[in-house]
């Protein structure tokens, strides 16, 4: 694929605040489902803006995250997760089989359900800072948003509390979209952090996920550590970095507008798993979008995607596909049907759907029982996003009550 570096439009687009997607989405949907851009690295790429072929291209098995030959492989960005190629060509398809063996039992339904005496508990001492701090406005992130899910993962994959705040640090740094140098090393202390934790749950097991993914190297001799400690590095990195990005937008659509607070405040159970669905379609957080390869050549929507191309199928922008949801700019907690692609779709679908459905699902209502007068310090027009990252997500959410 040939593009034109000065006609292009190169990612990510502008946008006008933190509600809202790139305007020029639309105006890309509106002239072809695929569109050709400019990456942040600097490559070609073909942007996926329309519903329908975002979700054709998610359940179709000749797109994948491996490269045929990932030396001239388009990347995305310098960060070191989701930047650029992934996994090997020849065994990609193997290896998400695989993992989707070993993991799908530890995010089942059934798991999250006796998970959520557990994360009532989480949610509640989470609240209980925020009551506490002693700083009025409260940075609404800092207490809760990003302290709950990052609890919640470790527990789920028997990571001690205390190091939460050290994959932070981590995950910010392999995020980064331009610094690939440093993303790299980041990359690396993470899976050597991981691969510590392993070793540790080798003499001494636990009911947890990385202890289960040890036991599974018992039945499995080509899983190695290396595959183990990259396995256990992204889901630390993807446990908690997405949901705190849906907790933040989610408080901020229910606070932009005092009567949808006070509307939600008045029954928050009764309301809350269509409104987490709508936070979930509607919130903007990505700024490219899912990285996919063409296996072979393809024809999508009427355009002929080369083999070997990089596709990114922005959920964003499908999610404000007017031609599948009336009105998509709007904020409808009560919108039914809604089929958003938040969590993908197809045999990639985000196999931690269920762990972030039931943390939503308990920490909004909980939020606004605890503080019904909940509201923005600051102007909804104010709050800023976090730029030069892979995963979007709000700067800091300055509340009070």
């Amino acid at each position: 694929m040939t593009i034109n570096p000065d006609s292009a439009p190169r990612l990510p687009f502008d946008r006008p605040n933190a509600l809202d997607v790139a305007p020029l989405y639309a105006m890309l949907r509106r002239e072809a489902p695929l569109t050709r851009v400019v990456t942040p690295a600097g490559d070609p790429a073909w942007l996926v803006t329309s519903y329908a072929e975002a979700r054709q291209i998610f359940g179709d098995a000749r797109f994948g995250r491996s490269h045929p030959e990932p030396a001239v492989a388009s990347r995305v960005s310098q960060s070191a997760l989701a930047g650029g190629p992934e996994v090997n060509h020849e065994s990609e398809r193997r290896e998400h089989e695989r993992m989707r063996r070993l993991l799908t039992p530890a995010f089942s339904a059934p798991r999250m359900r006796r998970l959520t005496e557990r994360i009532q508990e989480l949610v509640g001492a989470c609240l209980d800072d925020m009551q506490a701090a002693p700083e009025n406005p409260v940075d609404l992130h800092d207490l809760l948003a990003f302290p709950l899910p990052a609890l919640v993962i470790c527990d789920l994959l028997g990571v001690p509390h205390a190091d939460r705040v050290y994959f932070r640090g981590l995950s910010e740094r392999i995020g980064a979209m331009y610094d690939g140098a440093d993303a790299r090393a980041a990359l690396g202390e993470f899976t050597a952090y991981t691969h510590r934790l392993a070793t540790a749950k080798r003499e001494s097991p636990g009911p947890d996920v990385i202890s289960d993914l040890v036991a599974a190297q018992r039945d499995d001799p080509t899983f190695t550590d290396r595959d183990l400690a990259l396995l256990a590095a992204a889901l630390l990195f993807a446990g908690h970095e997405t949901t705190a990005a849906r907790i933040d937008f989610g408080v901020l659509w229910l606070l932009a507008d005092p009567r949808r607070r006070d509307r939600f405040a008045a029954d928050p159970e009764g309301q809350v798993n269509t409104t987490v669905e709508e936070i979930l379609r509607a919130s903007a957080t990505s700024g490219t979008g899912v990285l996919r390869y063409a296996h072979q050549e393809v024809e999508i929507g009427g355009v002929r995607v080369p083999r070997g191309d990089l596709v990114l199928v922005n959920n964003d922008a499908a999610n404000r596909d007017a031609a599948v949801f009336p009105d998509p700019d709007e904020f409808r907690p009560d919108r039914r049907p809604n089929v958003h692609l938040a969590f993908g779709h197809g045999m990639h679908a985000c196999i931690g759907a269920n762990l972030a459905r039931t943390e939503l699902r308990l920490v909004f209502p909980a939020l606004f029982r605890r503080f019904p007068g909940l509201r923005l310090a600051v102007d909804p027009v104010e709050i800023t996003l976090r730029s030069g990252q892979a995963t979007g997500r709000i700067e800091k959410l300055p509340v009070h009550w």
